[in-house]
């Protein structure tokens, strides 16, 4: 009998943005969507539990501008198989400025748990784009990234509608991954 393994089966995420003005005000809230949690984040957690070093979970946020065409076709449906985004010059919120957290239910727990809460504040001037290769503030794309024998990997993927960010306005993304 061929043994047939699924990739992500059991491992689910949601994300959330809100988008705010400079003064604070919520422009608009997409509500909670689906992510994809890619094969490599399977291999990072046979990792932690084999105990092997040079490994670290979520280190960072990249956010990419993806394809400008997908703002006519739609963004393509993110899968598991997944390894980069499509932006080859992504901007990554480094772990320092990410807030992570173990949930219970949908409540921040100081005791571990199968789920936890990733939230990154991409405020005024984040990324700093336009300029380089990027000539506006457009979002269409982001993955948590995690490091694995040294490489960094990604853990989750999302394409998605634009966001057009300008310098002054303030993204708040919320991540839920459950295991």
């Amino acid at each position: 009998m061929t043994r047939v393994e699924y990739p992500t089966t059991g491992l689910r995420g949601a994300y959330r943005d809100v988008l705010r003005d400079p003064a604070g005000r919520v422009v608009w809230d997409r509500g909670w969507q689906h992510n994809a949690i890619v094969a490599d984040c399977r291999r990072l957690l046979a990792t932690f539990m084999r105990g092997t070093p040079a490994s670290v979970g979520v280190f960072g946020l990249a956010v990419g501008a993806g394809q400008s065409q997908w703002d006519d076709t739609g963004p393509p449906p993110p899968t598991p198989g997944q390894i980069a985004l499509v932006d080859q010059s992504p901007f990554i919120v480094g772990a320092a400025n990410l807030q992570v957290d173990f949930l219970d239910g949908g409540t921040v727990s100081g005791s571990p748990t199968n789920r936890i809460q990733i939230q990154a504040t991409l405020g005024p001037n984040v990324p700093p784009w336009p300029g380089g290769n990027h000539p506006t503030g457009n979002l269409r794309e982001f993955g948590l990234v995690g490091k694995l024998a040294g490489n960094n990997i990604l853990i989750n993927y999302v394409t998605h509608l634009v966001i057009a960010k300008d310098p002054a306005s303030t993204l708040e993304r919320t991540i839920w991954l459950t295991f």
